[in-house]
């Protein structure tokens, strides 16, 4: 392009101080300025063709490593929601054994309550009873006096 310009110049200070010079000259020079302008262009098009090709291509690769940066965190989060399940239904197991010892022992503590009860009730009976017995043996003995 600056050797078209430069070869412009010299062309127009020629046509200014030469009587004999030929204007067809300067079409044909800028037919070759139109056709380095496409030249350009062309150029100018295959580059901004080959840097969308390679911005698509860079997008590609940004999308597959967020594909792969996703997937392998959805794989630790499922790897932690499994180890939390495990986890939850472990401590539950050993809830449920604990409820279940302790309810074991309220029925033992309600047995042993219910025979100390019912013990108490056979003694306090068996007191109850020895003394109407001796009461009745000291009514039913005459010979006995009374100490008042």
């Amino acid at each position: 392009m600056e050797a078209l310009l430069s070869h412009f110049e010299i062309l127009s200070d020629q046509s200014l101080y030469d009587k004999s010079f030929d204007p067809s000259m300067i079409e044909d020079l800028m037919k070759l300025f139109e056709v380095e302008a496409y030249k350009s262009w062309a150029a100018m098009e295959l580059e901004q063709q080959k840097d969308v090709e390679e911005a698509e291509h860079t997008v590609r690769e940004a999308e597959d490593y967020l594909d792969s940066v996703m997937e392998s965190a959805m794989e630790e989060f499922r790897r932690f929601e499994e180890e939390m399940v495990r986890n939850s239904k472990a401590e539950l197991g050993s809830l449920v054994d604990k409820a279940e010892n302790a309810r074991k022992m309220g029925k033992s503590m309600e047995k042993a309550a219910s025979v100390a009860s019912k013990r108490y009730v056979e003694a306090a009976v068996n007191s109850a009873t020895a003394s109407m017995k001796s009461a009745w043996k000291g009514l039913s003995n005459p010979n006995k006096v009374h100490p008042s």
